[in-house]
Formats: structure tokens, sequence, C-alpha cells
């Protein structure tokens, strides 16, 4: 009994694989992250709306309301700021979803290893959490905001 648990468990092949899948995808965004806010600040790409006209902006809502940010900076909603990616601050967005999809893609990778295992109730598992997630980010089902 002298052997201590911790050093005595090992992480599970899909454990492995889903953190280094998550460890990779999480430099990625945030190298992603600085790159395009390094775009974004030094003007080499122009941005939606002016620096100088952002305080006219800070204290309004977020939402589609008369007289609110999206509606009055004229901003898509969902996902169409992948329609204004030309704009060095919507550009900004692309490391955010990199870092929100991630997850996605990690649970993707294990669903193999864990059929190969036959451990079918955690390959379902991770199949469902794939298929929300997607159909979440998607904005196919809106509820709330």
């Amino acid at each position: 009994m002298g052997e201590n648990l911790a050093d005595s468990v090992e992480p599970t092949p899909e454990q492995v694989r889903y953190a280094g899948i998550l460890e990779k995808g999480m430099y990625a965004g945030l190298m992603c992250l600085f790159v395009t806010f390094a775009l974004y600040v030094s003007g080499i790409m122009t941005p939606y709306i002016p620096l100088d006209e952002l305080p006219r902006y800070w204290e309004m809502r977020v939402g589609h309301e008369e007289g609110e940010y999206l509606h009055e900076a004229e901003i898509p909603q969902g996902w169409g700021w992948a329609r204004m990616l030309g704009y060095g601050d919507f550009l900004n967005f692309v490391g955010i979803a990199v870092l929100a999809g991630v997850s996605v893609l990690c649970y993707m990778a294990i669903i193999p290893l864990l059929l190969k295992q036959k451990d079918f109730v955690y390959a379902v598992l991770a199949l469902l959490e794939v298929a929300i997630l997607t159909v979440a980010a998607s904005g196919i089902i809106e509820v709330g905001h």
C-alpha cells in the first residue's frame, strides 16, 4: 500500500490524443489572436469602425433593437462577421473561433480510438458532443438572447 495512487494512474490513449490536439489548437488560436491583433493595432488592416468613432458605441447595448450597437454599426448577427474578415477589427474573431472550435476536433479525434476499443457508450457520447457543439455554433437553434 506504499505506492502513491497518482503514480500508478496512466492517462488513456484517448486522453493523450485529446490533450495533444487541445494543446496544439490552443497555441494555434493564441498565435492567431496575437497576429490578428497586431494587424489591427498597427493599422495594416483598416478597421470596420474607425478608432475615433469607438467611444460613441461603448455605451450601447449589443442587440438589434433600434439604436443599439449592432444595428447602429450595421453589423450582421450570427456568423455574419465571417463576411467582414477584410476589416482588422473582425479579423480578430478568427482566433476566437479557433479556440472555440478546437474541442470539436478533439472529440472527433478520439471517436475512432473509442470505437477500436469497443467503448461504444463513450463513442456515442463523444459523437453527441460533436453534434451538439456543431449545432450550437451553427446558430440553427436560437435560444435566449
